[in-house]
């Protein structure tokens, strides 16, 4: 009896996501190695890596790219009007919100 497409995808999807969530702890790790002496292509890279594996897992967890992004735009207010202490400090927040509305462009 052969089995399910639908079931195969299931399995495939489970596969992926797990495969995800290792890749992005892996990054993290790399990402952590890389900033005492990896220098700034090393630790680029392994930022990259974070936030790629972050896209496609919400993907593979039903989640769209612009829903993300959406999230991402509503965090950056948030802690921007609640006064976080890197905006307070260093305005990164701000700086960070700027750059992704004006890609948007």
């Amino acid at each position: 009896m052969a089995v399910p497409t639908e079931d195969i995808d299931v399995v495939k999807n489970h596969r992926v996501i797990e495969w995800l969530k290792a890749e992005l702890v892996s990054s993290v790790g790399g990402l952590f190695k890389a900033v005492i002496g990896g220098g700034e292509d090393l630790v680029t890279d392994c930022l990259a890596r974070i936030i790629t594996s972050t896209y496609l897992l919400g993907r593979r967890l039903g989640l769209s790219f612009s829903r993300m992004d959406y999230k991402v735009e509503q965090q950056l207010k948030a802690s921007i009007s609640s006064s976080h202490e890197i905006e307070e400090w260093y305005g990164d927040l701000s700086a960070l919100a700027a750059y992704l509305e004006a890609k948007k462009r």
